[in-house]
């Protein structure tokens, strides 16, 4: 049996390695597009910042290493363009002979997603930039070290914006923020979006939400990007405005798509079609709390339906319970983190919600180094069950957030959760921890 693999990072590589594991005389192959494979990218905004460090350094294994160690017909500089369903045949452009064309038995689409790009004129001109590939990373650190940039402008105010911000931010670059729409972090609550916005300001970074970009204009050797009321002049311009999954090949060869365009798959990471599966970016997931189809591209859910893709090919029963959306990111001094849905979201999904925002502080009452800590909440009113959680704070929302996390995937109520036993010692929180206390509060809600 051929297993063939189209996209050779986080789903694809943990797929082909686990297929192998499982039955090593299993003719795996690997079809990637580019020269790089299995890389952390969530690392480059941190490579980016230190200018000593090297991009490669993020390499988690080399493609040597698949090939050599663990006999993966590993192809790089391999771009898939092309299913046949019925013929059961993956064709494409290579780099010796201009094509090819492999048959397969299991097919996984492993294809990742790419970054959205305004459709407007100057998203094309050089020095305008995007983060998502290693090479992305490449051209950002070659950029910064052979032109003289003193400001950034970045367009966009999601994760990878914001990482990025701190980023430039430490190489003494000034930076600016702008989007379209004209809430700072819409899917943050309120008052724990202020303050995560008054630490970027603090830090002296531009913020222009709700501005309409018109597009981008290069002049002596500066861009500009120009919206309807002001222009932002530059030295680089980095599109940090969302992601969307690869899924042109998978709409070509005829495979149902979901939400966002991602490829529908069923908790066993099959397609509409049984001998494709797709995992990664490229694919949508069942969301813990709603039950409901959902896409949000994590690299932990990417490497975990990898393995499980790989499962299944091998006659391994193997099905996913699905996702919590459980982020975490670092701006500046903050820790930003959340798991499940906010207050919208459960409305969205039929819950009746309600939320409770609490301020506390990161460690035990008179230890020193306390700082504050903002946690929001949500739970059900008809059952209530726990929905989702928010924490903001210089420290204690990293870690502190897995325990809602566990207790999302386990469909705990309010009043369950504000009965675990969660640890205590003056140096990591208050004898009542900050997720303990905003449950205790919200149940006066509920």
């Amino acid at each position: 049996m051929r297993f063939v693999i189209i996209g050779a990072d986080a789903a694809g590589m943990s797929a082909a390695s686990r297929a192998k594991r499982h039955q090593p005389e299993l003719d795996v192959m690997v079809l990637e597009k580019t020269t790089d494979v299995s890389y952390s990218a969530c690392g480059m905004p941190y490579t980016i910042a230190d200018p000593e460090r090297d991009i490669d350094e993020l390499v988690v294994r080399a493609a040597s290493v698949f090939r050599e160690k663990q006999g993966i017909n590993l192809l790089t500089g391999h771009c898939a363009t092309c299913i046949d369903p019925v013929k059961k045949i993956v064709s494409g452009v290579g780099p010796a002979d201009g094509g090819f064309e492999h048959p397969y038995d299991a097919l996984l689409i492993a294809t990742g997603a790419t970054p959205k790009k305004p459709d407007r004129p100057g998203f094309d001109l050089p020095g305008v930039m995007v983060l998502k590939t290693l090479g992305d990373g490449r051209q950002i650190k070659t950029y910064l070290k052979a032109n003289r940039v003193d400001k950034v402008v970045i367009v966009g105010m999601g994760y990878i914006a914001l990482e990025m911000a701190e980023a430039l931010r430490g190489l003494s670059l000034d930076v600016d923020m702008i989007k379209p729409g004209p809430v700072f972090l819409p899917w943050l609550e309120a008052s724990l979006s202020q303050v995560v916005q008054a630490e970027l300001e603090q830090h002296g970074v531009g913020l222009y939400p709700g501005k309409e970009i018109k597009g981008i204009e290069r002049s002596g050797g500066r861009l500009t990007v120009v919206c309807a009321d002001m222009d932002l002049s530059c030295d680089m311009v980095l599109v940090a405005a969302g992601i969307r999954p690869n899924s042109d090949i998978a709409r070509a060869a005829g495979l149902q798509l979901s939400v966002s365009d991602s490829i529908a798959v069923d908790r066993r990471l099959r397609t509409s079609d049984p001998a494709i599966f797709a995992a990664g970016d490229c694919a949508d997931a069942y969301h813990v709390v709603s039950g409901q189809k959902t896409w949000i591209p994590l690299a932990l859910r990417a490497n975990r339906a990898g393995w499980a893709a790989a499962d299944n090919v091998c006659g391994m029963e193997t099905s996913l319970d699905g996702v919590a959306g459980t982020a975490v990111f670092r701006t500046f001094h903050l820790e930003v983190a959340q798991t499940g849905l906010t207050l919208a979201e459960a409305k969205r999904s039929g819950f009746d919600p309600v939320q409770e925002v609490i301020q506390t502080r990161s460690r035990a009452h008179a230890h020193p180094g306390s700082s504050p800590l903002w946690v929001c909440m949500v739970g059900d009113k008809k059952t209530g069950r726990l929905l989702g959680v928010q924490m903001v704070g210089k420290e204690g929302a990293a870690h502190r957030i897995n325990a809602p996390a566990v207790a999302l995937h386990n469909r705990m109520t309010v009043a369950d959760y504000s009965q675990t036993d969660l640890s205590y010692a003056p140096p990591f929180g208050p004898t009542w921890d900050p997720t303990l206390t905003a449950a205790n509060q919200l149940l006066k809600k509920l």
